[in-house]
């Protein structure tokens, strides 16, 4: 193990790291005088801002917040493409199906409609909110019917059909799973919207 630099290591007892190149520098100025200056990773050439005082909070910093959010259109989106598939695969080349995109935009109005008439104070049951429950179920069986439907009379194949019912599943889970997540009275809520 020659050489200069285990010699200088050695000669000048310094340990091996205070001969390595830094791994950041500080190479620009603060942004609008908050957080820490502007690093530069001396590997990668890669900039970045670290702010210790941002506006926007610690948890959707993190991405902890937006965990939902992506889950949430994941979800739409496989949904959607099962959806797709059941209507334009060349063996099944029909669009019957889509008229379940009726039902998908339906579904969620009642509920909403009943949320926002309603007082939550109270503990009982409401009639109203049930209703919207009744109206909500309604739609959501008759999205999984048409595609069932629509295979008994052989406007669409049973492929298609079992295409458009998983897509369906899926789908209604994602809205399920909108308003488990949205629902609560917290500083972000689907109620400002």
């Amino acid at each position: 193990m020659g050489g200069e630099g285990a010699a200088l290591r050695e000669g000048a007892g310094l340990p091996p790291r205070a001969l390595r190149a830094p791994r950041m520098s500080v190479t620009g100025p603060t942004r609008e005088g908050r957080g820490t200056p502007l690093l530069r990773s001396a590997s990668a050439r890669h900039f970045r801002f670290v702010s210790r005082a941002s506006p926007v909070p610690r948890g959707w910093r993190d991405g902890r917040r937006h965990g939902g959010n992506q889950s949430l259109s994941f979800g739409g989106a496989v949904g959607l493409m099962f959806l797709m598939l059941g209507c334009a695969l060349p063996q099944y080349n029909q669009y019957w199906p889509l008229f379940v995109l009726f039902f998908y935009i339906l579904s969620p109005i009642p509920y909403c409609i009943a949320r926002r008439l309603v007082d939550d104070t109270d503990a009982t049951s409401n009639a109203c909110k049930e209703l919207a429950i009744f109206l909500t179920t309604g739609i959501v069986v008759s999205a999984f019917g048409l595609p069932i439907v629509f295979a008994r009379a052989e406007l669409i194949y049973w492929g298609a059909c079992a295409l458009v019912l998983t897509g369906n599943t899926v789908i209604f889970a994602t809205i399920l799973g909108f308003f488990l997540v949205f629902g609560s009275n917290d500083d972000f809520s689907w109620q400002q919207w």
